[in-house]
């Protein structure tokens, strides 16, 4: 085979083997529900918040909880590629947990034990909907 002929190959074979690892680990992999994401059927909401465009729903965060551990998610109605985060954090602890940026489907889960304690969470939607809620859902 000409040398030139190799190079197409071996070009069309490595971006075959790229395409197929990016296939595989996107949306196949994705989460079907808020309580999927987060880690399944121990998980319950105990909160949420919905963020609207024009008075319809276009994403919702939500703050679930097992027992132990909170879980934040900002789910969005539809899919589409507009910014959007959640966060939470514990009382005491100036750190947030945040996932952010241009995510189809949804931002999180993010997670933090606070047993015992209160925390803040919340989301954004599209760089203007940011919505926060000042230490609630003190834990047991």
């Amino acid at each position: 085979m000409r040398k030139s002929a190799q190079r197409a190959v071996l070009a069309l074979s490595a971006a075959t083997a790229v395409a197929g690892s990016v296939f595989i680990s996107s949306p196949a992999m994705a989460a079907s529900s808020p309580i999927a994401a987060c880690g399944g059927g121990k998980y319950h909401v105990v909160g949420h918040h919905d963020f609207k465009k024009k008075g319809k729903k276009v994403a919702t965060t939500f703050l679930l909880y097992n027992g132990k551990t909170n879980c934040v998610i900002t789910w969005k109605a539809h899919p589409d590629k507009k910014y959007v985060s959640a966060g939470i954090a514990k009382y005491g602890d100036k750190n947030w947990t945040w996932q952010h940026g241009h995510f189809s489907t949804y931002a999180g889960p993010v997670k933090r034990s606070a047993r015992g304690a209160c925390i803040v969470w919340g989301g954004d939607y599209d760089h203007s909907r940011r919505w926060t809620l000042k230490w609630g859902h003190c834990g047991k």
